[in-house]
């Protein structure tokens, strides 16, 4: 019963098209590191003991791939993309989909946002996390925070995913939350 359960669900979430970015208004981003490794498949290396994590961002290759969260302010649209790297060439595929230019962006003090500073197409506000700086009037991220957030509460209950499936469950997560997300 479960081994059929478990094909439908996969066999759905394959037919779930990649959502298409269509940002209209101000745009939110941030990134979240997400557990997601070889689960089910065999290792290259021992099993990692449970004691201190290295320091710094994750990877793709380090088993803690970058998921990025974007919100279209005006059309209250969130959206969830898994990634292999947080760098400046991701950021710009991911906010290639805009409607208008220039599109005013939100982030937060990290690197890889620095670069659409100098691009005419893109007006970057910023708030900087590590000087205690959160929200400045309408400069802030708490609505890709918080969405980033029930993500990983999403992905909890399995205990790490494989990176071949992230996708997936990240594509059925967001249909979730549209269906039952409160409007107005």
């Amino acid at each position: 019963m479960y081994k059929t359960i478990h094909r439908r669900i996969e066999c759905f979430t394959r037919a779930l098209d990649a959502p298409s970015l269509d940002l209209v208004g101000p745009v939110e981003i941030d990134e979240v590191y997400v557990s997601a490794g070889k689960k089910g498949r065999e290792r290259d290396r021992p099993s990692r003991s449970r004691g201190l994590s290295t320091r710094g961002r994750g990877s793709y290759n380090s088993d803690k791939p970058p998921v990025f969260i974007l919100v279209d302010r005006d059309t209250g649209q969130r959206y969830v993309i898994p990634a292999k790297a947080a760098d400046e060439s991701t950021i710009r595929l991911l906010l290639a989909g805009r409607k208008k230019e220039p599109l005013t962006v939100y982030t937060d003090g990290f690197r890889a946002y620095e670069p659409l500073d100098e691009d005419d197409a893109f007006d970057r506000e910023y708030v900087v996390h590590g000087d205690g700086e959160y929200a400045d009037d309408e400069v802030y991220v708490n609505t890709c925070e918080s969405h980033a957030s029930l993500t990983r509460r999403w992905l909890s209950p399995h205990r790490g995913v494989s990176k071949d499936k992230l996708t997936q469950y990240l594509r059925a997560f967001q249909l979730r939350r549209e269906l039952y997300r409160k409007r107005g």
